[in-house]
């Protein structure tokens, strides 16, 4: 009887858990609209409450502060990026479809994201300042660092050919590109997405050895 007990007390414990994960990433879905149209320094959980459905105790209860919420509603973010991402590196046959569907993919979501990317600089920038957010940056960076070695290194294997730098060299580049493709969209450059797509296909091209 008191294994059965257990068993029923752990299932029961699970779905607790899994309910209150469940209205937490409710809650950082309805905080993200306004987070990535005000940025960090601009909003606070009252402030957020007010743009949702949400009371402010409700926040308070599921994130203790603001730096919970904002670095909780990043990685939800970009773990729905690293997806779409490898979507591709999976599907890809060859090389060339490959580097157009990654092209294809960043400069898609620099038009479509580009409020949500912003917020994601913004919040790796405080972290130059305020250390409560750097080992939450430096996990999210790591991710989408390894992503991109991830679609570096089918590049290659399809291309048949290596890959001419490290893993961290790669990423910098094309978040360089990212970063400075998202301040030309935003400050109006109608062909800032076609831009970046075709700088991205021919970075990655050449990123590879040629024989």
């Amino acid at each position: 009887m008191t294994e059965v007990a257990d068993r029923s007390r752990d299932r029961i414990s699970r779905r607790q858990v899994d309910k209150f994960a469940e209205r937490r990433a409710q809650l950082a879905m309805s905080a993200l609209q306004t987070l990535s149209e005000l940025g960090y320094a601009r909003t606070s959980l009252r402030e957020i409450a007010q743009n949702s459905e949400f009371s402010h105790g409700v926040l308070h209860y599921y994130f203790r502060d603001k730096v919970e919420l904002i670095t909780y509603c990043v990685k939800l973010y970009k773990a729905e990026c690293v997806k779409r991402y490898d979507e591709i590196v999976a599907t890809a046959t060859t090389a060339e479809e490959l580097r157009v569907g990654f092209g294809a993919a960043m400069a898609g979501t620099l038009r479509d994201d580009a409020a949500m990317h912003r917020l994601w600089y913004d919040l790796r920038n405080q972290s130059l300042f305020e250390e409560s957010f750097r080992d939450d940056v430096s996990e999210i960076d790591e991710t989408l660092e390894r992503m991109i070695w991830r679609i570096v290194s089918q590049y290659s294997e399809l291309a048949g050919v290596p890959v001419s730098m490290p893993c961290g060299t790669a990423y910098g580049i094309f978040d360089g590109l990212f970063q400075q493709g998202l301040l030309r969209h935003l400050s109006g450059r109608g062909d800032a997405a076609g831009e970046l797509q075709s700088n991205v296909e021919r970075v990655l091209a050449d990123l590879v050895v040629q024989a």
